[in-house]
């Protein structure tokens, strides 16, 4: 059994926030939650949250149920507060009175190193276990490798030496292995030596790596992507490790089938689902809990959010968020649907339309310039340019019904509540304040008047 523990009290002061540094967005998920989901596949026996910085906001947002954390697959989260943050092994040594009982390993992880996939740690926890190591570390070899302490192993990767990057020779600077911050270690045999951590440093902290040379014996496992051990440590690292990840994302979906026209101007997040031969268009971006049927088309610029999108489906120029739209269905360009509104099969949502907690039936169409709030259409209803529903009275919101087969002529206006039955016809420049029967036309507008040989007197114009 693995215990996890993650390090999450640091402030993060290049981030220029008062935000914690592991609250901070990456794609649809916090850097934080990112550390958890890459935890899920070692099926780990506990994880302790390390918190200290506002720690509050940390533990609450790891505990929201609308967080993106698959909270059925790993155990109840424990926090444990750092009050002062003096240094990562400081941190460690506040599990001591939590873990006085547990025998196992303990992997340690970053909460701002949120790109590690999840069979790297599995790699790692497993070289630990078959080597019977009292400690194994996640480490990289860079291109660049300044400012890095250096990992020095023998050639079956057992760790002789740490040197940090000020101490090198001009030699050892030629070792581009570097240590990557992850660690697992076997709990008791780390658990004796915590105690004896000294600052013995200009910064007066305490280090995990002291511990190293306290422990025999230590495996170094390379990742095969260094990219992965990339730590936050401004806005700029997390630019690059966004950049990062849509080619993670993108790369996936192009080999599994999706075309993506122009991917440098298109993102996506990696909670998204893509179904076989969807186009993505330029400039289009699909976000958060999201599913695009196959064979649709999405974009080009469009912003679709949590939402369904059915097969065979065109979405052009128009943003849909928290929402479904059924197969064979025509959107946009320049709609906008909301507010968990619903589209059935072969409709037409058109140019500048507006749906908000509206549900539209199969065959229904909205061509164009309509706001329609908290409706219900049925099957085969079509909306006449201008129609809106008045569903808010200034205090609450009403509902608005047209059955099947029902249209509205141009510039009408629903008043709700209201209802319309079945193949009603509304007339247009109508404003409807009553419920209306099935079979009827409606006709709610003053009578025209024309006077002839009409025209304003000198000086009524002021």
């Amino acid at each position: 059994m693995v215990a996890v523990a993650i390090l999450a009290a640091g402030r993060g002061t290049r981030m220029k926030s008062d935000l914690p540094k592991v609250l901070h967005q990456l794609g649809s998920c916090t850097l934080v939650e990112r550390v958890l989901e890459s935890c899920v596949s070692i099926q780990p026996s506990r994880i302790i949250v390390i918190v200290g910085y506002r720690g509050d906001l940390v533990q609450n947002s790891l505990l929201d149920n609308n967080n993106n954390i698959d909270n059925d697959n790993i155990p109840t989260l424990e926090f444990v507060e750092q009050t002062e943050q003096l240094g990562t092994g400081h941190a460690i040594q506040q599990l001591l009175p939590y873990l006085k009982e547990f025998s196992e390993d303990l992997l340690v992880l970053n909460g701002d190193v949120p790109l590690l996939r999840p069979e790297t740690l599995q790699e790692l926890i497993e070289t630990h276990k078959e080597n019977k190591n009292s400690a194994t570390i996640l480490t990289a070899n860079l291109p660049n490798p300044k400012g890095y302490g250096r990992i020095f192993c023998d050639t079956n990767n057992f760790v002789t030496q740490i040197v940090e990057d000020r101490d090198c020779t001009t030699a050892q600077k030629q070792n581009h292995r570097v240590n990557a911050g992850v660690y697992c270690f076997n709990w008791p045999a780390l658990a004796k030596i915590l105690p004896e951590l000294k600052a013995d440093n200009d910064q007066k902290e305490y280090y995990l790596t002291d511990v190293v040379p306290l422990l025999n014996p230590v495996m170094a496992v390379d990742v095969n992507d260094y990219q992965e051990i990339i730590g936050i440590n401004d806005r700029k690292h997390l630019a690059t490790a966004y950049q990062i990840l849509q080619m993670r994302v993108k790369d996936n979906w192009m080999a599994a089938g999706v075309t993506l026209i122009d991917p440098d101007s298109i993102t996506i997040d990696d909670t998204v689902l893509l179904q076989r031969d969807v186009i993505i268009e330029p400039q289009t971006h699909i976000r958060g809990r999201t599913l695009i049927g196959a064979g649709s088309r999405i974009g080009p610029g469009s912003l679709i959010e949590n939402s369904q999108i059915g097969k065979n489906t065109s979405v052009l120029y128009s943003v849909i968020s928290d929402s479904v739209v059924a197969d064979n269905t025509r959107i946009g360009p320049y709609a906008h649907l909301r507010g968990d509104s619903q589209v059935g099969s072969h409709c037409r949502i058109g140019n500048f339309v507006e749906l908000k907690k509206a549900k539209v039936g199969d065959r229904s169409n909205a061509a164009h310039l309509s706001y329609l709030g908290d409706a219900s259409l049925g099957e085969k209803v079509n909306v006449g340019a201008g129609t809106i529903t008045a569903n808010y009275d200034g205090v609450k919101k009403h509902q608005t019904k047209i059955g099947d087969r029902s249209k509205t002529g141009s510039n009408s206006v629903l008043v709700a509540p209201v209802s319309l039955g079945e193949d009603v016809t509304v007339a247009a420049g109508s404003v409807v304040t009553k419920n209306v029967e099935d079979d009827c036309l409606v006709i709610a507008r003053s009578k025209q008047i024309v006077r002839k040989g009409w025209r304003l007197k000198q000086g009524d114009n002021g």
